[in-house]
């Protein structure tokens, strides 16, 4: 990964709804444009992400979505009301950001939950993209959530027999991303306070190959991030089932590289290659690593926007202006 850097640009953006997106710039000003898309969702950016691009050829963008982050308002305040942040929020968002910062193109990079909105706004918003390199595969699937919330528990008995036992007896054998939310939601603070570490607890035993995440220790973003995961989730992320893969071949003329860890336990239901078979022109490598950009993964994003570093920026669409 490239050396720690910082912004010189920044700002919060007003996107409607009474919601501020924070975003920044760092690289070269005049670099190729790139829009780093974070997952979660609800995650928020981190300095890390700034790292996977060349700071003297790439103009590197980041936000933080709606409600996480140094976004406003905040998941993780009382009274929080989650109505106004869905994947069509989000998908608008970034299309504002892109008219206010003057940028034409950009290659989009996302992993995990990025990976879900990078190729849900470049399906819709496809000359607006020029490369993608994705990682942490995932479609938003149903299949996948309930992977994460239920099936993977043969796998980690212990730690999922405690993150359902977490909700009422009642809601056991349902929804459980939605049962949570809902104990995530009650304004007592010992009720929400616990369902976000029981959620966070299970989100870290599911990454065995990595050590916990340093952030699910500060209260304020377990609970905002929990919230957001959880409203995502029992909403299928308002995508509709294979929507994603099922229209990636609108995507056959961007050029991608998919980086996917050998070991991402995401694998189980074949996502890679799947969206590989739908996407013609990508390219899917698989390395020694899990679900987080770390190591060995983060090491093939790297390699991958190097690849594309030096690509010639497609000419300006007809009619825009400058």
């Amino acid at each position: 990964m490239y050396p720690v850097i910082e912004p010189h640009e920044s700002g919060m953006l007003a996107v409607g709804d009474g919601h501020l997106v924070h975003w920044e710039v760092c690289g070269n000003p005049a670099g190729k444009p790139a829009l780093v898309l974070h997952g979660g969702p609800g995650a928020g950016c981190t300095p890390g992400m700034r790292r996977y691009f060349d700071p003297q050829a790439y103009r590197i963008v980041l936000f933080d979505q709606r409600m996480c982050g140094r976004s406003t308002p905040h998941a993780a305040e009382p009274g929080a009301d989650l109505s106004a942040n869905t994947t069509e929020h989000l998908i608008v968002d970034v299309e504002r950001l892109r008219e206010h910062l003057g940028v034409d193109r950009w290659l989009v990079q996302g992993g995990s939950w990025g990976c879900v909105l990078a190729l849900a706004y470049a399906q819709r918003y496809p000359e607006r993209v020029s490369e993608m390199v994705l990682c942490g595969l995932a479609t938003g699937r149903r299949a996948e959530t309930d992977l994460l919330t239920r099936g993977l528990g043969a796998l980690f008995p212990e730690p999922w027999a405690r993150f359902r036992a977490g909700v009422p007896e009642r809601d056991r054998d349902g929804d459980l991303a939605d049962a949570y939310h809902r104990l995530l939601m009650h304004p007592a603070p010992a009720v929400h306070s616990k369902a976000a570490r029981d959620w966070c607890a299970w989100e870290d035993a599911l990454v065995p190959d990595s050590p916990p995440n340093p952030a699910f220790a500060d209260p304020r973003f377990a609970l905002g991030f929990a919230r957001i995961v959880t409203h995502f989730w029992r909403h299928g992320s308002w995508l509709a089932d294979d929507e994603i893969i099922g229209s990636a071949g609108a995507l056959a003329g961007i050029p991608a590289t998919l980086c996917q860890g050998a070991l991402d336990l995401g694998n189980l239901l074949g996502t890679p290659w799947q969206l590989a078979a739908a996407w013609p022109g990508n390219e899917l490598r698989l390395v020694d690593a899990g679900h987080r950009a770390a190591g060995g993964l983060a090491e093939a994003v790297v390699d991958a926007t190097d690849a594309f570093r030096d690509r010639l920026q497609p000419r300006r669409p007809s009619g825009a202006a400058g």
